[in-house]
């Protein structure tokens, strides 16, 4: 009896307690901030951006760490640390390859791949302690690494799309010039006016000046012969 009233004693003050260490921890919480997905090209320096905000001043005593986990899984490993001045990692695949480019004072903590390759693919985690400020949420970033040629990727929706409307964009734009043409054939009709062809012509009856030289001969020869009826014997 003595043995559970204890242990109900001992819970009861836990559930007192757990308030107060909440609010301890949140008090003494750090906000940390990440990109979730960061997509880079082989070959090509990437960025990896962490931001953090910490209620307590930045001391010497702040600490930052870069943990990375292959995409296929396997253990966490340290790959960049973070105390005054920068330690990058001395060996494995990221060697020589990591530089830090943030800075502590205005809360950044980034840091930047140099030369990244497809085998670089996993997640990285950016953790920093500003003591007493320890407690904090743990952000995770994807690294996708690509080649050039490959950065642009048709979904099966857009390419479907593309296959369906492509063929009638083509069409109405040939129906588009089509009209244009034919409107502009008639637009310069309109202008110059119709004009008859040889074949028109040549079937007209012709006026030419033979009919008036006719004319003129039959009229002199009537003359004539008035004059002759005119003279006396």
């Amino acid at each position: 009896m003595r043995r559970r009233g204890a242990a109900g004693a001992g819970g009861r003050l836990l559930l007192l307690l757990l308030p107060l260490l909440l609010d301890v921890c949140s008090v003494l919480s750090l906000e940390i901030k990440a990109s979730p997905k960061v997509r880079a090209f082989v070959g090509e320096q990437v960025l990896l951006k962490c931001s953090f905000k910490s209620s307590s001043p930045i001391t010497e005593s702040l600490l930052v760490d870069w943990t990375y986990r292959p995409l296929a899984g396997g253990q966490m490993e340290i790959v960049f640390h973070y105390q005054s001045v920068p330690h990058p990692t001395t060996a494995g695949k990221f060697k020589d390859r990591i530089s830090w480019v943030g800075n502590v004072a205005n809360g950044d903590a980034s840091i930047a791949i140099q030369s990244p390759v497809l085998s670089d693919n996993g997640t990285f985690i950016c953790s920093v302690k500003n003591p007493p400020d320890v407690y904090h949420n743990i952000p995770q970033t994807v690294l996708v690494v690509t080649e050039r040629g490959l950065a642009f990727q048709l979904t099966s929706a857009a390419l479907l799309s593309i296959l369906v409307f492509l063929p009638s964009i083509l069409v109405v734009i040939l129906l588009l010039v089509r009209m244009g043409r034919k409107f502009r054939v008639m637009k310069e009709k309109g202008k110059c006016g119709y004009k008859k062809s040889s074949i028109e012509v040549s079937d007209e009856p012709e006026h030419t000046d033979t009919a008036g030289c006719g004319g003129k001969l039959r009229e002199w020869c009537l003359n004539c012969v008035d004059t002759d009826e005119d003279d006396p014997y």
